[in-house]
């Protein structure tokens, strides 16, 4: 019986071991495999609780395109047990942000619940060309604002739902495909309720009008919208005109699902 308390004791042991002090590399491969490859935390350095990472976007998996964000990405992550078993979640953006975003994920009798809470950041969208197809084309230039208000959902019975808001506004956006700099400045609005998700983009100012409206159906994006040309402004953008959508006389028609 004592030699069966003390290997119990000991795997206990190893076991509370490995999880204290699981690498941070171990979080990578999750980010990794949860967003298809297309986000990347390489080198690694720290533990699943406390670390951080260089930090990369790929166009996937074996893809040799990517772009790297400047000073990389710091996390830590905190068992929470104020109102149950809970993560808390601490994630540092040096580029982009001069407060951590913050949120965290609980399991209880109701399913899996999430948030996050209000979070402001600022972003340069020639990143963006590290996803690939069609931002390898576009090759925008300009400053991507990102403001998030409190956001939460929960998954339960194979069912997830979320609600929130998150304002994304793009200033003096310019792009390799057209000679005027800038072509224009752009807000886009994701608002989510229980019930459904919608997407509206408008146009602030500039040569190179925007709009059109889309929301979630069975989890995919279903998007319709426009783009246009100011009358004297034609013939600088028809080139990109002819890339973003479907061509129809002096606009372009953009369907996305």
């Amino acid at each position: 019986m004592s030699t069966r308390l003390a290997v119990w004791g000991a795997a206990l042991g190893l076991g509370a071991a490995a999880l204290l002090f699981a690498p941070a590399s171990w979080l990578a491969q999750g980010v990794a495999q949860a967003t298809g490859a297309r986000m990347q935390w390489p080198n690694a350095s720290g533990t699943v609780w406390q670390g951080q990472a260089d930090w990369l976007l790929s166009a996937g998996p074996g893809s040799a395109e990517h772009s790297q964000i400047p000073q990389g990405v710091r996390w830590s992550l905190r068992p929470r047990w104020s109102d149950g078993p809970a993560l808390g979640v601490r994630l540092w953006l040096p580029c982009c942000a001069s407060e951590p975003l913050q949120g965290g994920v609980a399991l209880g009798s109701a399913g899996l619940r999430w948030w996050l809470d209000p979070h402001h950041s600022r972003w340069q969208t020639q990143w963006l060309s590290g996803l690939g197809t069609p931002w390898n084309t576009l090759q925008l230039d300009g400053a991507l604002q990102l403001q998030l208000s409190a956001w939460q959902g929960q998954v339960a019975r194979q069912r997830a739902s979320a609600s929130g808001e998150l304002n994304a506004q793009v200033q003096d956006m310019a792009t390799r495909l057209s000679t005027l700099r800038p072509v224009g400045s752009y807000a886009l609005q994701l608002r989510s309720t229980p019930e459904r998700s919608t997407l509206e983009l408008s146009t602030l100012r500039g040569d190179l009008q925007l709009q059109g409206q889309g929301q979630w159906v069975g989890g995919r994006l279903r998007f319709t919208g426009e783009a246009s040309a100011s009358p004297d402004r034609e013939a600088a953008l028809s080139n990109l005109l002819n890339i973003i959508g479907r061509r129809q006389g002096s606009r372009s028609v953009i369907q996305i699902g």
